[in-house]
């Protein structure tokens, strides 16, 4: 198969900037970018497209192995591929948990066979597994996840001690998920006093509140500082907790945080139309905390967007608050979510892809991706920003069959996807899968 490609007068955005260009890509990387380029290969007009770097997704939860009734690693990296996504590192709350390097090997087998998206996978955290976390060899290991709160069995870090070693002895980025768990459960208490089983689902945000939210990031924040640890803080979902943050430039910062799409996006207000579907967590809170948070990002105090893509089937997200699993898909719709906020005023176009992409390679020192430069892994999407469409079933890809973005408009389209240099996605068809590699790292 022909190896060369070149895409020809397309208007690529880049480093803060918007220049018309031809690129020509060979054996998988950019091999040249400039103007008039002869072509090789073969051959894209791009013409009234722009170019951005491929989205790389720093929190997935493909749901492989052991959840796979929900979608795996082969079908939700399909769907990243189609959304413009081309790199993507995966949650360790799967069956069995990610506690171990030999289970985090298994993970990697599983992503070299099935991926179509580049690949990185984090070990999780529990009470006694600090043995494992020091093991870590930082070149291959994106970063250990500590859930601070929400979730379940061995995963949940509540001993003091055992966080204080991991802050300590971690050789990765510390990720976490914070959340206070007696808050919510006394929260939770409370409203089932009050409305039964039958508890409205808007009240997700109040029983996975704000405070809880900000008492856990102030204690991750707290033991990083004590530690000298390296820590990002992972979907923020208040206006409160942007303030703990700093503008600094990203690469004089060892705190940072990001916001994933359903808070940049949804409000309580859409609880009233999407109901369940928009059930996550932490919860999506007030607008005045989505609004805080998009400033956030555009500040500086918040230094990146991720998904936290979390599919579940549709039948259980169907159930009555109570028995309704939080977690939503969104990994085919995050480069549509950020054009349409563009389009809105919210953002400039030229600083999408410090957002999606520049950032996150930064940040993780992930050698070769993340920019549109030559040498660099020619991982890239092409975009119409002029296609307006609505949402539907049919036309979106994920495994758990829908959502939550359902019924609505947007005014872009991703029509190309190329990973490792192959052209993996066209316009609504997927040309070839399993071209995912496994991410490197210069630590």
């Amino acid at each position: 198969m022909n190896n060369t490609i070149t895409i020809k007068n397309c208007k690529v955005v880049n480093e803060g900037q918007i220049t018309e260009k031809d690129l020509i890509i060979s054996d998988g990387r950019f091999k040249k970018i400039g103007n008039d380029l002869a072509s090789e290969g073969e051959t894209i007009d791009a013409a009234g497209l722009f170019l951005f770097p491929g989205i790389i997704d720093d929190q997935c939860h493909f749901r492989e192995p052991g959840l796979t009734e929900r979608g795996s690693i082969k079908t939700e990296s399909l769907s990243a591929v189609a959304g413009g996504t081309t790199s993507f590192m995966d949650m360790p709350n799967v069956i069995p948990p990610t506690l171990n390097l030999d289970l985090w090997r298994d993970k990697i087998s599983i992503a070299e066979k099935t991926a179509s998206a580049n690949f990185s996978f984090y070990m999780g955290t529990s009470n006694t597994n600090i043995d494992e976390i020091k093991a870590i060899d930082p070149k291959e290991v994106c970063g250990i996840k500590i859930f601070m709160g929400s979730s379940t069995g061995n995963l949940h870090v509540d001993s003091d001690d055992a966080l204080n070693d991991l802050f300590k002895e971690s050789p990765v980025i510390i990720t976490t998920h914070c959340e206070d768990d007696p808050m919510i459960k006394a929260k939770e208490k409370e409203f089932l006093a009050k409305y039964g089983e039958k508890i409205p689902v808007e009240m997700h945000s109040e029983i996975r509140s704000r405070e809880a939210c900000l008492k856990s990031s102030k204690k991750a924040i707290e033991l990083a500082e004590r530690h000298g640890a390296n820590l990002h803080i992972l979907h923020l979902t208040t206006k409160e907790e942007v303030e703990l943050f700093s503008n600094k430039p990203l690469n004089e910062k060892t705190i940072t945080a990001e916001v994933c799409i359903p808070h940049l996006y949804f409000s309580k207000d859409d609880y009233a139309t999407k109901g369940t579907l928009i059930k996550c967590n932490p919860s999506i809170k007030e607008t005045a905390d989505r609004d805080a948070l998009r400033k956030g990002l555009l500040e500086g105090y918040i230094d990146y967007v991720a998904t936290d893509h979390a599919p579940h089937q549709l039948e259980g997200k169907s159930n009555d608050y109570m028995n309704c699993p939080s977690g939503i898909p969104s990994v085919q719709h995050t480069l549509l979510v950020l054009l349409e906020l563009v389009r809105e005023g919210v953002y400039s176009l030229n600083d999408l892809p410090y957002y999606l992409s520049h950032k996150v390679a930064d940040r993780f020192k992930i050698i070769d991706r993340g920019y549109i430069r030559e040498g660099y892994w020619a991982d890239c999407v092409l975009v119409d920003l002029e296609h307006q469409h609505k949402i539907t079933k049919e036309n979106t890809s994920y495994f758990c069959g829908w959502s939550p973005f359902e019924g609505d408009i947007f005014n872009s389209k991703v029509i190309s996807t190329f990973v490792n240099g192959r052209h993996a996605y066209n316009e609504g068809r997927i040309l070839e899968t399993n071209l995912g590699m496994q991410l490197e790292f210069d630590r």
